[in-house]
């Protein structure tokens, strides 16, 4: 919840570098080797600002919402002190439902702990090494990303919102909106991503004449 998001923008103009760089034709024999890899560079800076976000997620994860876990298993937030607690106690005056352990919410939390943070490690590991499995492990990991957000709010709207602080400006629009929008807005932009890429490898396959099963 604490996570910041990559603007679009930059994302673009990333993307759009990595395809100018993907049409460069290959260096003859004479040329200098290293020119190749210098019109790689833009697509490597595109990787690089996807694996910033999964550390960050992950490190989100195990390090702030693992502890939080924790905390709601063996007691509540609010009775329970130290950093993570405190930083949990803060985001309370937004969502009370942080605070007391709700069922609902400790139950999403436990699978983003084990799942969303074993997906975000294997993802890393995935990207690093160019994995044929990149975008399965992405694709799962975007789903149970929004289906949390999901989970974690729909219910609670059909109720009235009776724990979400709506009427103050900073716990509202920052609190819940902001640092909660990121974990919808990213994910978003990964499917797109994973979209693209999926529909350029069947495109490249078709185009070869391979046939599909």
């Amino acid at each position: 919840m604490l996570d910041v998001a990559i603007s679009t923008v930059q994302i673009a103009k990333l993307q759009d570098l990595s395809q100018d760089c993907i049409g460069v034709v290959s260096p003859a024999p004479e040329q200098d080797v290293d020119t190749g890899k210098w019109c790689a560079m833009p697509h490597v800076h595109g990787a690089i600002l996807w694996l910033c976000h999964y550390s960050k997620a992950c490190l989100c994860f195990l390090l702030s919402e693992g502890p939080f876990v924790y905390l709601s298993l063996v007691g509540n937030v609010a009775n329970s002190d130290g950093l993570i607690a405190t930083l949990w106690k803060e985001y309370g005056k937004a969502d009370a439902r942080w605070l007391y352990s709700d069922p609902t919410i400790v139950s999403l939390e436990i699978l983003t702990v084990i799942l969303d943070g074993s997906l975000a490690l294997f993802l890393i590991y995935a990207i690093v090494k160019e994995k044929h499995y990149r975008h399965f492990l992405q694709i799962t990991l975007c789903v149970c990303e929004l289906y949390g957000d999901w989970m974690t709010f729909f219910p609670e709207w059909l109720i009235g919102s009776p724990n979400l602080s709506t009427n103050n400006w900073l716990y509202c629009w920052v609190y819940l909106v902001f640092f909660n929008g990121v974990w919808v807005l990213i994910p978003g932009l990964l499917l797109w991503q994973s979209w693209v890429e999926l529909k350029k490898m069947h495109q490249k396959g078709t185009s070869s004449g391979k046939k599909f099963q």
